[in-house]
């Protein structure tokens, strides 16, 4: 008997929880008007397939009532509330965490309860209260610390109620803060996360005061990235503002340090919901690969009925996932690779480097930095750097004249040395035809970087690589040629990135090396191994795929180990109406025969700066080279063939 998996067609809810913050309007001290706003709201986000809403702080009553905290009315309202609240969520399929103040014992407690399947499954008191400048919360509240859950009475039931509480909604694991609770150094969320909440809900009154945005905004953030969590913030609206304070209705949901959607401060959008998706696996993966995460398992969540029931997904996916959205970034890696090549030539103590210039791109980006790094060695550019150019008979006029240009503009100097002759040479001495084969383009691509080895021996210099870290991904370089150097600036540079760094460069430099690296930029990408020079016969792109969508595939490959189902979603999502399903399906295919098939080329790179994600067998990536891609690894493959997708030939060998 053979045992089969099935992997049936991907949906967003087997990763994603879509989460809402939610704020109504306010009647303070009207608890009737705000239940029903309440659950007006949380029933458009149930209709949405939403599977937990956050409410701000003390939602039911107003945060700003003041001494009417102990009119025991009121109190008596407020939980009236949450029961009508709670039943009328039995038919909803999602949670929601709502405020009110309770009173327990001797005491009353600034609380937030998480309401589902009809029922209230659980009560979270704050833990800390503010009592300094126009906060005096310990005037009406009592604060709950570490003391063990207990039960308290609402309606005829008993609901736990303490701070050490869990809740399972739609495979996600909630835990709940609130307000004050996020500002102070010892945060309840630590604990929390520490016992498996992956989703934290922060129900907040947060006044506005100039800058306290943007200081709000940078704490939930860095909260969410150091714990590694879906972060659901949503505080007071607008209409709480009373006296000498103004609320402002601030929401943020965030992932991981990702801001996914926000309303800010004083917004004068009148949606009160605001609405996306969060996802867990992306959360999970990263606190299980970081080994340090805190694994408690004290607390036992609170099960609930809620399940996730979204097909689509709200939120946006990058399609360039590699580029930042910050200008100044882009001198920052450039810094990074500058900075790893002067190192390597102070510790090694090879006073240059040399490197074959072809007039592309990824030639033109290890020359600029190159050139950087003997800024930092304070020495001239022309006493650090030594290019090669090495025509051949598919070699273009444009990108050779670009080359010895680009060279000449920037002070450098250049050899040249043709190739195609010696090529010949080597090719008739094993008996090889003449076709313009695999055998053709890779003895070129040896017969390059031998001389740039060899000519580096002359002159004492440093053999740079040149090719970029999607090349390397997809085995897009010839064995022991480019894919070999003495050290490789470009080692984690996908190709997406290395169009953007070369024009940040460019905007640097005189006019005449920009106009020469605007023309490069202009340029086809090409290995120009075949053809005769006068037409491009070889476009990169046409041969293996489009490189945003190898770059894209590779990022969530590399960054999450995102199954090939969930990649293809997540490019149809990216890329549409630029795309096909048909083309990305095909080029996806073609990403994870070659991304699995070459690894063994990886397991020799050779040095590089790593500057964001990184195959090195040292760093960042450690695989077997005899790896199964799949089940269906082999059949995959011989459909690619077929399709004229793939050759059966092993180019780059």
């Amino acid at each position: 008997m053979e045992l089969n998996i099935s992997h049936p067609e991907y949906e967003p809810r087997e990763d994603f929880i879509r989460v809402a913050t939610a704020t109504p309007e306010v009647a303070v001290g009207d608890t009737s008007a705000n239940i029903n706003r309440i659950y007006d709201l949380y029933k458009q986000a149930a209709d949405q397939k939403t599977s937990l809403v956050v409410f701000p702080e003390l939602s039911i009553t107003g945060y700003s009532i003041q001494d009417f905290m102990h009119q025991p009315e009121l109190l008596h309202d407020a939980q009236q509330a949450l029961v009508a609240l709670a039943d009328a969520s039995r038919d909803l399929n999602s949670a929601a965490v709502v405020g009110l103040p309770l009173a327990v014992g001797n005491g009353i407690y600034n609380c937030a309860a998480v309401v589902a399947d009809g029922e209230v499954k659980g009560i979270v008191p704050k833990q800390n209260m503010p009592n300094y400048n126009e906060f005096y919360e310990k005037r009406w509240f009592q604060a709950w610390d570490d003391r063990d859950n207990v039960t308290v009475k609402i309606g005829d039931k008993d609901i736990p109620f303490g701070r050490n509480q869990l809740f399972e909604i739609a495979g996600s694991t909630l835990g709940v803060e609130i307000c004050e609770d996020l500002w102070v150094p010892d945060q309840p969320s630590i604990g929390l996360v520490s016992n498996g909440a992956n989703l934290i809900a922060n129900p907040s009154a947060s006044p506005e005061t100039v800058t306290k945005g943007a200081y709000r905004r940078q704490l939930v953030g860095s909260t969410a990235a150091r714990l590694i969590a879906g972060y659901i913030y949503t505080s007071a609206d607008a209409s709480e503002s009373v006296s000498d304070i103004v609320m402002s209705g601030h929401a943020m949901i965030n992932e991981s340090g990702r801001m996914l959607a926000e309303r800010t401060p004083l917004s004068r959008n009148k949606e009160r919901l605001l609405m996306n998706d969060i996802d867990i696996s992306h959360i999970m993966f990263d606190r299980r690969k970081t080994t340090n995460y805190p694994v408690k398992n004290d607390i036992t969540p609170t099960p609930t009925h809620v399940t996730a029931l979204q097909g689509d997904l709200l939120r946006d996916i990058d399609p360039l996932p590699f580029i930042p959205k910050d200008p100044e970034r882009l001198d920052e890696i450039l810094a990074i690779q500058a900075t790893g090549l002067a190192r390597k030539l102070s510790e090694s103590g090879i006073p240059r480097v040399i490197l074959g210039l072809s007039g592309g791109l990824d030639s033109t980006l290890a020359l600029l930095v190159a050139v950087r790094a003997a800024e930092i060695l304070d020495r001239p550019a022309g006493d650090v750097i030594y290019t090669l150019t090495m025509p051949a008979e598919a070699s273009s006029d444009r990108t050779q004249n670009n080359a010895v240009q680009l060279a000449r503009s920037l002070g450098i100097p250049n050899e040249e040395i043709p190739i195609a002759a010696l090529a010949d040479t080597q090719l008739e001495a094993m008996g090889h035809g003449g076709d313009q084969d695999v055998t053709f383009e890779n003895t070129h691509a040896r017969l390059r970087q031998t001389f740039v080895f060899n000519k580096g021996n002359q002159i004492g210099a440093l053999a740079l690589g040149t090719g970029d870290l999607s090349e390397i991904a997809l085995g897009w370089c010839t064995y022991n040629g480019d894919q070999m150097s003495g050290y490789n600036p470009n080692a984690s540079i996908p190709k997406t990135l290395v169009r953007s760094l070369v024009a940040r460069s460019a905007a640097e430099l005189d006019a005449t090396p920009r106009a020469i690296i605007e023309d490069i930029l202009d340029t086809p990408i090409s290995p120009e191994l075949t053809g005769d020079g006068n037409t491009v016969s070889q476009k990169t792109e046409d041969i293996i795929g489009p490189y945003e969508l190898h770059d894209f595939f590779m990022y969530n490959q590399l960054r999450w180990m995102d199954s090939k189902r969930k990649l293809g979603f997540m490019a149809m999502k990216a890329f549409e109406n630029i795309y096909q399903p048909e083309e990305i399906n095909k080029w996806l295919d073609v990403f994870i025969n070659r991304f699995y098939g070459n690894q063994w080329k990886r397991q020799a790179m050779p040095d590089g700066a790593k500057v964001g994600l990184s195959l090195s067998p040292r760093g960042d990536w450690r695989m077997p080279p005899s790896m199964a891609r799949s089940a269906n690894a082999d059949q995959l493959r011989e459909k690619l063939i077929e399709k004229g997708v793939l050759e059966t030939r092993i180019s780059g060998i």
